[in-house]
């Protein structure tokens, strides 16, 4: 049954993928500007121009171009940058390894920063520090990941200078990697130096985008907590003597975590989604970086690419989540 339902899934991912495919394709190619303009210089001839524009395949119909950048895709040639002259798959390569590093580390941070609000806020219940905790939560929740990263920018990076204000690593280190994996790769190596400097340049970032989905996670989770400690399974286990934090932790837990799961994914999706603004704030050099700098040099297979690949993380993540809960809770797959 499962098998069946991730096939499923795995086609209508790759239905969707191809709708996306088809909307940027279509919408890139219609919007004003001409990225060839961008790449000649003053005193090009027409000649000149137009060999440019057969290089990259703009000279033929919308559909004649669809078809061939689709063909390309399937066999792995995801085409050239125009801005950057290099394989748009070589750049993914290069640079999707750092969004994803950063994004997993948000999530940790937001989960076990989220999870521990939410049971400390569960055992406050009906105390005075209940609404102090819900105050500041909703406070944290108000505040978006951009305006996190500017703040953090001026605090921890101006007023406190305690971390690096960007890049992924200090450029004077000399260090050689067989992976884009930075974090992972200095970590499994042991070469703590590497993997402490590393980790100080994805602070703020992490913190950044960390914070709100904290605080997102804090509020559905202790909402789920408050409800299963009313319930009978949970009175009648106090009943026996259990204490306040066993019936937190071993009782109501179980039970309150699958919707949280729920939600962390598709909360995730929007994460990943935040890494454009928040790695340009940091300058770091991840997809989402790169994803601005295509836009802005009208960069047509970059953005192609850029668009397939945020497109399948969002689909991934949502596959993974929906395992993750039939996990907790089998009675939820669907054929």
């Amino acid at each position: 049954m499962i098998a069946v339902s991730i096939l499923n899934r795995l086609i209508m991912a790759a239905i969707t993928l191809f709708g996306v495919a088809v909307i940027v394709f279509v919408l890139l190619r219609v919007v004003p500007g001409d990225p060839i303009a961008m790449m000649i210089s003053p005193g090009a001839s027409p000649a000149d121009i137009a060999a440019l524009r057969a290089h990259y395949g703009l000279d033929a119909s919308l559909a004649t171009q669809f078809w061939l950048w689709l063909k390309s895709v399937l066999i792995g040639d995801f085409g050239t940058s125009i801005s950057l002259k290099r394989g748009v798959l070589s750049l993914l390569g290069e640079r999707l390894p750092a969004t994803l590093e950063l994004a997993f580390a948000a999530l940790v941070l937001a989960v076990l920063l989220g999870g521990s609000v939410a049971i400390i806020g569960t055992l406050a219940r009906r105390t005075i520090f209940e609404p102090v905790i819900d105050s500041l939560n909703g406070l944290f929740l108000a505040v978006p990941d951009f305006v996190w990263a500017l703040a953090l920018v001026l605090v921890l990076g101006v007023l406190f200078p305690l971390f690096p204000l960007s890049g992924r690593i200090d450029p004077s280190i000399d260090a050689q990697f067989a992976t884009p994996f930075y974090l992972i790769e200095s970590l499994v190596t042991f070469r703590f130096g590497i993997f402490a400097d590393i980790c100080a340049h994805m602070v703020m970032p992490v913190l950044a985008l960390g914070l709100p989905l904290a605080a997102i996670i804090a509020r559905v989770l202790k909402a789920a907590l408050s409800e299963a400690m009313v319930q009978d399974y949970i009175l009648l286990a106090k009943l026996k003597g259990m204490s306040e934090l066993r019936l937190v932790l071993q009782e109501a837990l179980r039970n309150a975590v699958g919707p949280t799961i729920a939600l962390t994914g598709v909360q995730f999706t929007f994460l990943i989604g935040g890494t454009v603004i928040v790695e340009r704030i940091f300058a770091y050099p991840g997809i989402g970086n790169m994803a601005i700098d295509a836009v802005i040099n009208r960069d047509l297979p970059l953005i192609q690419g850029l668009v397939l690949a945020f497109g399948a993380l969002f689909i991934l993540v949502n596959l993974a989540v929906d395992l993750l809960v039939a996990a907790f809770n089998p009675r939820l797959v669907h054929g």
